[in-house]
């Protein structure tokens, strides 16, 4: 009797864990379809304004559409609208990896000081002309945002290193690195011609204007590099989530294994960032939407992630394009007028979240 109902718990047991990834599966495939969708869109909208069936023509059939609408695809808007997935995939997997070893729900790249690392290394080139890698001239910019984000994130994490400090002590080191990167940014204005003041406020509001095919295939290139990683790590991250001695108890390299995050995340995120500007929330926001819709297991988790950055940042994208016709507003104000109330929501909420 006993061994009959213990076969059938664990046929039940089976059951309820297929309809759960089934259901998983369709919140995959429902945020993809939001993402497609949004991408097409983003695609249609410019100066001149195409239909959904000219784009998709233009894409499977360039040979057979007018060299302009060709052109205008292929050359200026595809590279543009790939950059917005692509990047909003790399904050948000960036974010979620860092909110999870972190054990942190107001971790990502932004809060976390790394964004503002890029701006201050940005801000050097661009207003003083100097360059941190004397060969790299003609990528004096990114190269400058991308070594001051990645040596940030290393100071984080040696700080993060020595004895007693807990998890909230490093969420609070990357907020005053936060503070002390905008004050060296905003002398670094404040000595600015208004030529190159000008320059230092556009890239700080982001912008996927200035996206080429080159940018991108670096941007999509560290995605992938780092995208393995991550998913054969993904037992461990989730394990990390239940505490760090349970972790330990199953043999997890606790120590180990967050260094290895923090230095793959900070380059997910340090790369598009020294790209495309200052790009803030999709970091925080795209993990916390998939959390809530999917869960924690890393296995699904990750790609909700991602398909959620992608999403919102081309969805931004769209409202860009859509507030004043004609005009391109940044980025950033988009991203943050979407992020910010989420963010004041998820304060207000944190002492009933069970994190």
């Amino acid at each position: 009797m006993s061994i009959a109902l213990g076969t059938q718990g664990a046929a039940s047991a089976r059951e309820t864990y297929r309809a759960l990834t089934w259901r998983r599966c369709l919140i995959l495939t429902g945020l993809g379809g939001l993402l497609l969708a949004s991408f097409v869109v983003d695609m249609m909208l410019g100066p001149a304004r195409f239909s959904a069936s000219q784009v998709l023509s233009a894409l499977f059939d360039p040979a057979g559409v007018a060299p302009a609408l060709r052109v205008v695809i292929w050359d200026i808007r595809l590279p543009v609208a790939l950059m917005a997935v692509v990047t909003g995939a790399s904050l948000a997997i960036a974010g979620a990896q860092m909110q999870t070893i972190l054990n942190n729900p107001l971790a990502s790249p932004f809060t976390l000081g790394i964004s503002a690392a890029a701006s201050f290394g940005a801000a050097l080139a661009l207003v003083f002309g100097v360059g941190i890698l004397p060969f790299a001239i003609d990528y004096i910019v990114p190269m400058n945002a991308f070594i001051v984000a990645m040596g940030a994130a290393l100071l984080i994490h040696l700080l993060s290193q020595r004895r007693g400090v807990t998890t909230e002590t490093v969420v609070l080191l990357g907020i005053a690195l936060v503070f002390t990167f905008n004050a060296l940014l905003s002398l670094l204005q404040f000595f600015a011609s208004e030529q190159a003041l000008g320059a230092v406020v556009f890239w700080m509001m982001g912008s996927l204007t200035k996206a080429s095919w080159q940018k991108l295939a670096i941007t999509s290139t560290v995605l992938l590099v780092t995208l393995p990683f991550f998913i054969n790590r993904a037992w461990a991250m989730t394990t990390l989530r239940l505490g760090d001695d349970k972790a330990a108890s199953f043999g997890i390299n606790v120590r180990r294994l967050r260094l290895e995050v923090m230095l793959l995340v900070s380059l997910l995120a340090a790369v598009p960032v020294s790209f495309v500007g200052t790009i803030g929330f999709i970091g925080l926001v795209g993990p916390h939407i998939a959390r809530m819709v999917i869960g924690e297991d890393q296995r699904f988790f990750l790609p909700a992630s991602a398909l959620a950055g992608a999403a919102i940042l081309s969805a931004s994208s769209v409202v860009s394009k859509s507030l004043i016709p004609g005009l391109i507003f940044p980025i950033s104000i988009v991203t943050a007028l979407i992020g910010v109330p989420f963010f004041f929501s998820l304060i207000m909420t944190s002492r009933k979240r069970s994190w």
